[in-house]
């Protein structure tokens, strides 16, 4: 009997034990993002989607919804919590609605270059910018890409900041985004990502800023006659895996999400830096005057005009990256 009995728990708890791999090799989860299928965010997304079924034997397959499938970027950030996405690509500058700090390397000339931006996500102050998101959001940011230098693109010309007083230019509804075009008096407007060719087409608005591989990407040159390197932001996109998944993932699992957002990061970022190089001649071919400006003027307007505490940021913090070599 007892034998019999033995038997029985062994084939029950097998059966238990297959359901629940059967269960695990059936996950499926949603990768979100807002930007075009032919961009590195997405060529790359699709690569790591792949490169972890491969590399947790099938147990997670991952659809990578590009363009605002799933929403718009504020909606995909709050879909994290709601259970409607898994992972995203976003900025910074929206997990700062959670952890409003982390919102402090969007404050402009934070960052010299790329290479200075990379070196902060090696840093102490990063590692706890990032923590202070995970401990408010409950997600977890597992990789960064380097997105371009955010610049400027308009319809009428601009050589200083003072050029862009009344100036109209769609910005995203993010406090350290507009702090560059208010300090410099223009008009801002904070039209959907997916909207602002419309909008420059129509006149709605004369101007946006994003960088140059995006400007390329969305075509907002066919719409625009001055491309005007203000390189306000050295910007850049957080892969972020949500607290409900994080959870769920085994210790072995989480390195391999976390290695494989990394690597296709690396991959992402150095197609951007190419892609970046070779774009101020592709608008001049296309017709456009590019103008280069006075930075530090720029900067120093900001600096005079627009505190840290207003957004909730840390001076420390800024000062900090700047320190970072």
């Amino acid at each position: 009997m007892l034998k019999k009995l033995t038997i029985a728990f062994a084939a029950s708890a097998a059966a238990l034990l297959a359901a629940t791999t059967s269960s695990v090799a059936q996950a499926k989860l949603k990768w979100a993002h807002v930007y075009e299928t032919s961009e590195p965010f997405h060529t790359a997304s699709v690569w790591a989607a792949g490169e972890i079924n491969k590399r947790t034997n099938g147990r997670y397959q991952i659809d990578v919804y590009p363009a605002s499938q799933l929403g718009k970027e504020t909606d995909i950030n709050q879909g994290l919590a709601l259970g409607s996405v898994d992972m995203i690509i976003s900025g910074s500058s929206f997990a700062a609605k959670s952890f409003p700090p982390i919102g402090v390397t969007y404050y402009p000339y934070t960052f010299r270059d790329a290479d200075h931006l990379l070196a902060y996500t090696k840093s102490d102050v990063f590692k706890e910018l990032t923590k202070g998101y995970e401990d408010k959001s409950g997600h977890r940011i597992v990789a960064v890409t380097y997105y371009g230098v955010r610049h400027t693109s308009s319809n009428k010309p601009i050589k200083t900041c003072a050029d862009m007083k009344g100036l109209k230019i769609r910005v995203p509804d993010v406090p350290a985004y507009l702090a560059m075009p208010r300090a410099c008096g223009a008009n801002t407007a904070p039209i959907a990502f997916a909207e602002v060719y419309l909008a420059l087409q129509n006149g709605t608005v004369e101007a946006q800023e994003n960088p140059l591989t995006t400007i390329e990407a969305k075509k907002f040159y066919e719409v625009q006659k001055h491309i005007v390197l203000t390189g306000h932001i050295v910007d850049h996109l957080n892969t972020v895996v949500s607290g409900a998944l994080w959870k769920k993932l085994s210790e072995e699992d989480r390195k391999i999400f976390t290695d494989v957002a990394q690597e296709a990061a690396a991959k992402a970022t150095a197609e951007i830096k190419t892609n970046e190089a070779k774009l101020v001649d592709f608008f001049k071919q296309k017709g456009l005057t590019v103008t280069e400006v006075n930075k530090s003027e720029f900067r120093d307007t900001v600096l005079k005009t627009v505190s840290f505490e207003s957004f909730d940021y840390r001076k420390a913090d800024w000062e900090r990256i700047q320190a970072v070599k």
